[in-house]
């Protein structure tokens, strides 16, 4: 449901101010709105909406006003704006208005959008899982029939975010994690940058508040330190091009918060080794100046191995173009650069809303069902599974993954995503050719089905008429699911009688497992039930579906116990009675493969927070980040004194850690920083290095900060073992003459 309270005591003076703010904002963008068909549409909500306010205490209609501003700014059409002031009019009001008097008083094609928006909410199914993908399901289909549907979506979803800090903690927590796994992706497939980038902000800020602010800091520190750079290289660069003759525009720009806090805890990548913290992208006319442009680049500056990418010639699948390349600055700063055209720039912005920003709808519709593909491939994999799992993961593959390019013999490009393999790619190329596949080559070397082609690469698929079609290991080997689909499809038509039998022996194996034989006509009733449940007839049916992957053993597992307790309550056979002593208890312990046991939460990913590098011996305490795993932390850390000081602190998202001395083997080493003040002189890096050499110590970083004439500070990260490790070696470093003082971590 929608964020909304009754309150008859309406703001009049804050409604009867967005109207004009509306049209206002709806003016500057200079499109040709019908402007009294939005003005209708306005005065329609208000009415409709009058005595509902938000959590906020603002009144309601400020939403619906907020949502068509900002599809306004994606330059939707006036079907859109006026689709937006009305999304939660049938939803929130049904007792007032339906969708025939939407469609009445402003047309079909609003009332379709409405309707789309309104059905992505409602649902009925049985578990949150199913919820989940159903609520997907719609959304993908909604988004197949009009592509603005997902549009206003994504708006109305951006305003929620940005209105979430008056949720309670719980609803704080949900929206944020489905904003994260299922609205920030389906931004960034759309290529619409700039919401995708605010809605990763926004989520990331409640998943995990303190490495947000970590890395805020970490941003605030690296630029305030080098705030000139990349004003003196656009100046630079500007400089250069103008006497090439090239007409430019130059935007600089620092990674974002979510960029670089992905790259250093899902990447385990350093804050120094982040080369494209700084950015400057160079926006010219043509496809040949780019090309140009990029010359100037490498001329002016040395480029950095391996960091060249030509999205250009091999545009995304979200239809992204440009040139990125990365190259080393002045005083050793890497940074990188982006080169585009304009309307690569739009592109880039706007992504598929760039055809209503741009070109006032005149885009043909075939073209742009072209590039939603996708789209429909993502609910082909839904109809052929009724497995939830199944269907999120092939969403994560599809619509999160990052790509590669593979070539057939012919030239032809087949876009994939990183982990597939030559199964995935000779689906993508046609059904027949995967089913009739009896090998394959890379680069002319005849190569296994399982290999993964690398971005690139050249991949031939051998074929016979012979072959007798895939096997059913290649649904474990497949990672897209369009190779999966088909693989199940040709299974489900081809083989029925051999499904049958596949399922049936998987349903015999796990009732295998139950304590107490049954019938044979319990069993056929266990199974009967537990088809139907899922939305299928008969028995046949159901081992059918198993046998072709339409569904695991694993998803039917807890349903065939539940009938089988039901059939055997009822069975007169004698149960076998259990005394207390014959049932063995054990406290299970909640581990990470990290030498950590967390109490109290199990399945939660662990890291180590970066601000403080907690080692083992260190007393910890852990923090669970909302989806993205528990953040341990030194118990003295100050970012943990000041979150659990801060106003609002939940307790409960804090939980007890200690460190299993059992796990904790020798050869494991971990990262620890060391911040050295020292006489500068001539001889003390070589005087530290030699002690770390000396006890075999690997010395991960080293920077060095000139204090003051005489004095320097050096800043290390070493990996070591352990608090007992640390201290022996910071008592060997304060032995060097020079050392006056060391402190942990880095001021």
């Amino acid at each position: 449901m929608t964020d909304i309270e009754s309150n008859d005591n309406t703001a009049e003076g804050t409604v009867d101010t967005l109207k004009e703010e509306l049209f206002t904002s709806l003016l500057s963008y200079g499109k040709p709105y019908n402007m009294e068909r939005i003005g209708e549409a306005y005065e329609y909500a208000k009415s409709l909406h009058e005595g509902q306010t938000r959590k906020s205490g603002e009144p309601y209609i400020v939403h619906p006003v907020a949502v068509a501003e900002i599809a306004a700014s994606l330059g939707l059409d006036t079907d859109s704006i006026v689709a937006a002031l009305l999304h939660d009019t049938v939803e929130d009001c049904g007792d007032k208005t339906d969708l025939h008097e939407i469609s009445v008083r402003f047309g079909p094609v609003v009332a379709e959008l409405v309707d789309g928006l309104t059905k992505m909410v409602s649902i009925n199914v049985e578990d949150k899982k199913s919820q989940q993908v159903e609520n997907v399901r719609k959304m993908l289909l909604a988004m197949s029939k009009d592509i603005r549907v997902i549009f206003i979506k994504l708006c109305d979803r951006l305003h929620n975010m940005r209105t979430l800090g008056v949720r309670e903690e719980s609803k704080q927590r949900s929206v944020a994690l489905e904003t994260m796994y299922v609205y920030a992706p389906l931004a960034h497939r759309l290529g619409i940058q700039k919401i995708k980038q605010e809605l990763e902000r926004l989520a990331l800020s409640y998943l995990d508040p303190i490495g947000y602010a970590e890395v805020s800091d970490y941003i605030e520190k690296k630029y305030g330190q080098n705030r000139d750079f990349i004003e003196s290289i656009q100046e630079e660069i500007g400089k250069k091009l103008s006497e090439y003759d090239i007409r430019f525009t130059l935007e600089g720009r620092v990674k974002t918060v979510f960029s670089i806090y992905n790259k250093m805890y899902n990447q385990k990548k350093n804050f120094d080794e982040i080369y494209d913290f700084y950015a400057v992208r160079i926006i010219v006319d043509t496809e040949l100046e780019c090309y140009t442009a990029l010359g100037i680049i490498h001329e002016l500056y040395k480029s950095m191995p391996g960091r060249f990418k030509d999205y250009i010639s091999t545009p995304k699948p979200n239809m992204y173009q440009s040139l990125h390349t990365t190259v080393i600055g002045k005083d050793g700063i890497p940074f990188e650069v982006q080169i585009r055209t304009k309307a690569m720039h739009q592109v880039a912005e706007y992504g598929i809303a760039a055809h209503w920003k741009y070109k006032s709808g005149e885009q043909s519709k075939a073209e742009i069902d072209r590039k939603l593909q996708w789209i429909s491939k993502l609910i082909e994999t839904e109809d052929e599974t009724r497995d939830p799992d199944e269907f999120m993961n092939a969403l994560k593959i599809d619509v999160y993954h990052d790509e590669k390019f593979v070539f057939t013999p012919k030239g032809d490009l087949i876009a994939l995503p990183q982990d597939a393999t030559i199964i995935d790619f000779a689906y993508a190329i046609h059904s027949e050719v995967g089913h009739r596949m009896v090998g394959a080559k890379i680069n002319g070397v005849i190569t296994p089905i399982d290999s993964c082609p690398k971005n690139g690469e050249i991949v031939e698929i051998l074929t016979s008429s012979a072959a007798k079609g895939p096997s059913r290991d290649w649904l474990k080997i497949a990672a897209t699911s369009e190779a999966r689909g088909k693989i199940r499809a040709w299974f489900k038509k081809e083989r029925r009688a051999e499904n049958i039998l596949v399922g049936k022996n998987e349903i015999d194996r796990e009732m295998a497992k139950f304590a107490h034989e049954i019938t044979d006509a319990q069993k056929n009733d266990i199974v009967v039930t537990v088809a139907k449940r899922i939305g299928i007839q008969t028995a046949d049916d159901l081992y059918n579906t198993l046998g072709y992957g339409g569904i695991s053993i694993t998803k039917i597992a807890p349903k065939l116990r539940d009938e089988y307790d039901r059939v055997a309550a009822k069975s007169e056979t004698p149960h076998e009675n259990i005394t207390v002593d014959q049932v063995q208890t054990t406290q299970k312990k909640l581990k990470s493969s990290s030498g950590i046991i967390v109490d109290g939460v199990a399945g939660m990913q662990v890291k180590f927070a970066k601000c403080c590098n907690p080692l083992p011996g260190d007393p910890v305490i852990g923090f669970i980040t909302k989806g993205y795993g528990i953040s341990i932390h030194k118990r003295d850390c100050p970012n943990v004194v000041g979150a659990m000081s801060a106003p609002g602190a939940d307790p409960d998202r804090w939980v007890t850690a200690h460190w299993d001395e059992s796990d904790v083997r020798p050869s494991d080493l971990y990262e620890a920083l060391l911040q050295i003040y020292a006489k500068n002189s001539m001889t003390i890096i070589a005087e530290i290095t030699g002690i770390l050499a000396d006890m075999k110590v690997s010395l991960l970083q080293i920077m060095t900060k000139k204090q003051t004439e005489d004095d320097i500070i050096i800043n290390l990260k070493i990996a070591c073992k352990d608090m007992r490790h640390y201290n022996s070696i910071v008592s060997r470093l304060r032995g060097i003459k020079d050392v006056e003082r060391i402190t942990r971590g880095y001021n």
